[in-house]
């Protein structure tokens, strides 16, 4: 089934920026509609709370529907045939969205970086362990490491103890030096330092080791013990499950595909979150990674701004503070050169095509390593080896072509008829 629908403002991405935009948007008197591939509204920061009233998430979505925003989940955008359309494909066939203003809210993925044994089983992204645990995997008695880097590793740590798991270690990469500085970016940020209490309530028993990061993960076929470096001793601890993730990037595929610019790997926007693009407006991760609270004032503002309404001053001034906090928070969990000796040349990096590290560093850049090894024209289209290689080896991300993700034929051959 094609389906066409039109609208004076589209938002791509249903997590909170992308909420608050459709919302605000809506509130406004434009007719709204909001696409995302998940089957609810959310994201990956509000999967599964939308049940809880008195939740923000559950506010959203009440809110969502109160405005009459014409929500299309389960539809992954896959290419804009001309300026004002996306098409996506959802299981019922491909949709057409017309819109006159469009604000891309597409959020942000893990990072992951490969260490020997990152492919085994169980060896999981943690926020993609999180996900699963909220669609109903049971964890409750099974051994758990979290290692990486970011706030995002304790959040997920609490979640899966409150589920049953024994986390046995939380690996962070950040020095204790660094932690504290960015511990004394919290200052005046009341709700932050309640989220990190909370956090630290639950997790009370667990132990917590800055300074150090998973060197190999071991087992036959499947994961059963991780060796970690802490301030220069190795270490070997048996677990069922390592949940690892090295911070966020943002999912800039869609602006890009656009032609909209990009400043420091991130959605260059202005002070309406407008890009360089005409009627095209960005709002939450794809901007720069800061957090839930400034993702949701960011859709506001691109929410009115695309309505064509003035933006209360007041959110500036929100923006403004929480950038500040998300500026200390990239600092202050910044990788650190040591984690670039962790791959070694038999490792694999691009897990789509099953190309190594050694087979990868002879070349100089992205386009001579696809045309010789494939490496990022797999599945996932580079999302995940292309994070790791522009930490690895410095390569930049080239062009983006639609499809940006993969679609079937079918919705090929009705981009192809529909583009006109």
């Amino acid at each position: 089934m094609n389906r066409v629908a039109d609208f004076d403002v589209l938002v791509a991405g249903g997590g909170p920026a992308g909420m608050a935009a459709a919302v605000t948007a809506a509130e406004c008197g434009a007719r709204v509609g909001l696409v995302d591939d998940n089957i609810s509204p959310g994201g990956q920061i509000w999967r599964g709370e939308s049940s809880a009233a008195d939740s923000e998430a559950a506010q959203w979505v009440q809110r969502l529907e109160a405005a009459k925003v014409e929500v299309h989940c389960g539809t992954r955008v896959f290419h804009q045939p001309e300026p004002g359309v996306l098409l996506g494909e959802a299981a019922a066939g491909v949709s057409t969205l017309r819109y006159r203003q469009l604000v891309i809210a597409t959020g942000a993925r893990e990072r992951f970086l490969p260490f020997p044994g990152w492919t085994l089983p169980n060896v999981m992204g943690a926020g993609g362990l999180q996900a699963l645990v909220k669609s109903g995997l049971p964890v409750a008695g099974r051994r758990i490491v979290v290692a990486g880097t970011g706030p995002l590793l304790l959040a997920v740590a609490a979640y899966l103890q409150q589920h049953g798991a024994e986390v046995v270690l939380i690996c962070e990469q950040a020095s204790w030096s660094r932690l504290a500085r960015f511990g004394s970016s919290l200052i005046g940020q009341g709700d932050k330092i309640r989220q990190a209490l909370e956090m630290r309530r639950v997790l009370k028993n667990v132990k917590f080791a800055p300074n150090s990061w998973i060197v190999a993960a071991g087992g036959r076929e499947t994961l059963k013990e991780v060796t970690i470096s802490q301030g220069g001793r190795a270490e070997t601890i048996a677990c069922d499950y390592l949940a690892c993730g090295f911070h966020l990037v943002p999912n800039t595929e869609l602006a890009v595909l656009l032609g909209c610019a990009l400043s420091e790997g991130c959605v260059r926007v202005d002070e309406r979150q407008q890009t360089t693009v005409s009627g095209v407006f960005c709002a939450g991760e794809p901007t720069g990674i800061g957090g839930v609270e400034l993702a949701v004032v960011e859709g506001r503002i691109a929410g009115f701004a695309s309505a064509g309404q003035h933006v209360p001053r007041g959110l500036y001034g929100q923006r403004a503070k929480l950038q500040r906090f998300a500026r200390s928070l990239n600092a202050g969990f910044a990788l650190r050169s040591e984690l670039k000796s962790l791959v070694q040349p038999e490792t694999i990096v691009c897990r789509c095509e099953d190309v190594s590290f050694g087979k990868l560093r002879q070349y100089s850049g992205w386009r001579e390593a696809k045309l010789h090894t494939r490496c990022g024209m797999g599945p996932c289209q580079g999302r995940v080896c292309g994070a790791a290689l522009e930490f690895l080896l410095s390569w930049k991300p080239e062009s983006v072509r639609p499809p940006i993700f993969p679609v079937e034929f079918r919705s090929l051959e009705a981009s192809d008829v529909r583009a006109g």
